[in-house]
């Protein structure tokens, strides 16, 4: 479904627990070799949301941590089952540090740094 965003000029953002690097290598590949030739490459900007686990169990509304640490659900991502952190994110995010403005900030900032978004384009 990205692809056909992608395809449409239209930016499509993601959102996945991927706690292996493997995995997230695999997504950015499939990017790559999604054209004829890197002119048309899709771009793939793994954006790192970083927050540590004590933090994300404050925001937890189904109570996912508290069932992980009681063993009812098992491989739970950061309790009982690795997170692998991204070695080379284009984007760094500390979610208990910023604001959800100040997150959108830096993602436009870069955005517009790679020349993938005009925010000045019809005005």
């Amino acid at each position: 479904m990205a692809k056909l965003f992608a395809d449409s000029s239209t930016i499509a953002i993601t959102s996945f627990i991927s706690p292996y690097r493997s995995d997230r290598l695999i997504a950015r590949e499939l990017h790559a070799v999604a054209s004829q030739d890197d002119a048309d490459a899709i771009p793939f900007i793994e954006v790192f949301l970083d927050v540590p686990v004590s933090v994300a169990e404050t925001r937890d509304p189904k109570g996912l941590y508290k069932k992980a640490r009681a063993g009812e659900i098992p491989n739970f991502t950061g309790v009982s089952a690795p997170y692998e952190e991204p070695e080379h994110a284009e984007i760094h995010l500390r979610t208990d540090e910023l604001a959800v403005e100040g997150s959108v900030e830096k993602i436009v900032d870069y955005l517009q740094a790679q020349k993938l978004l005009d925010i000045t384009a019809g005005q």
